[in-house]
């Protein structure tokens, strides 16, 4: 028996940073399906800390429609901060994430928001990319590299995921009760577990603008990704660990053989091979746990995620 939704307000979080171009368009062609759907929506931008004039379009936006909120961001906190934003801000029954540069195409959000009304008790509506628009060989390489070690490490399946998703209000509130200041969306939202359904989209052209991704934002994203959500990394040290010391006893018994059998030489190279060996391990190792000490450091200072310097459309819920 199919579990109908009545038509509950639909919250629609759209972060954004340098959008100046794509912001109206994003509004304007997410009101208009909506609208077509005869369904109850609020727009939220947030703006994380835009140095063009995004802040300036997202306010003559909400002053023209109060359906479309907006958040500025005292600065650029990226994106994870930015969608948390949204979504404590955010009053509706679900609430979706998108990307204000119209790549996640809105007839896919109608589409989640019919598989979640209409659907038997779905809590979480995830869109998977069906392709990957006009990404490089070089980037759709790196991203599959990235996804499969996330998949291997989590235990989560986030083959193509993306931060393109319907969450119910209660799966909504169990992440908003997340303590940690260091959050990976795209993996947290589906750690939570509930009832998930997949769509797919294919990623359309970026309207105007250059991404903010390029490889060394993009690799930096991965490894704080790996890093906030998995220990992975950490046991990598103790197999490194394993393996010298398995490499040390070859060594060593080889050596012992050598000496006792009266065919032992100066042995110098391999003495300085072992060395360079372990020296770099050590130091490998040593980055790895530096890093996760910075990470547990920014956690227990327990600053805010982000700090919102004004607000447009949202006063009642101050």
């Amino acid at each position: 028996m199919t579990d109908r939704r009545p038509y509950n307000l639909l919250s629609v979080i759209i972060p954004a940073h340098n959008e100046q171009d794509n912001a109206p368009a994003c509004a304007s062609a997410v009101s208009r399906l909506l609208d077509s759907y005869d369904i109850d929506y609020e727009l939220i931008f947030v703006d994380d800390g835009s140095t063009d004039r995004t802040w300036l379009r997202l306010t003559q936006l909400a002053r023209s429609d109060e359906r479309i909120k907006a958040i500025c961001l005292s600065r650029n906190f990226g994106k994870e901060s930015a969608i948390f934003a949204g979504l404590e801000n955010a009053g509706g029954d679900v609430c979706a994430v998108m990307d204000c540069d119209l790549q996640h195409p809105p007839e896919t959000l109608v589409e989640m928001y019919k598989v979640w009304r209409d659907g038997d008790g779905v809590d979480i509506v995830e869109a998977k990319k069906r392709s990957r628009g006009t990404e490089s060989g070089g980037y759709r390489f790196f991203a599959k590299l990235f996804y499969r070690i996330m998949n291997r490490v989590s235990g989560l399946d986030m083959s193509d995921a993306s931060d393109f998703k319907l969450l119910d209000r209660r799966a909504v509130d169990a992440l908003l009760r997340m303590p940690e200041r260091l959050t990976f969306f795209r993996a947290m939202s589906s750690w939570v577990g509930f009832n998930t359904e997949t769509v797919y989209f294919d990623v359309a052209e970026r309207r105007s603008g250059k991404s903010d991704f390029d490889t060394k934002t993009s690799l930096k994203y991965a490894v704080t990704s790996i890093t906030s959500f998995t220990s992975a990394p950490m046991q990598l040290v103790t197999v490194l660990g394993v393996i010298t010391f398995i490499i040390a006893m070859i060594f060593g018994i080889n050596t012992l053989y050598n000496k006792l059998t009266g065919n032992s030489e100066a042995g110098f190279p391999t003495v300085i091979l072992l060395q360079l060996i372990t020296s770099a391990i050590i130091m490998f190792s040593l980055g790895i746990i530096g890093y996760y000490l910075s990470k547990i450091y920014e956690e227990i200072k327990q600053r805010p995620r982000y700090i919102i310097s004004e607000k447009l459309n949202l006063d009642r819920r101050d």
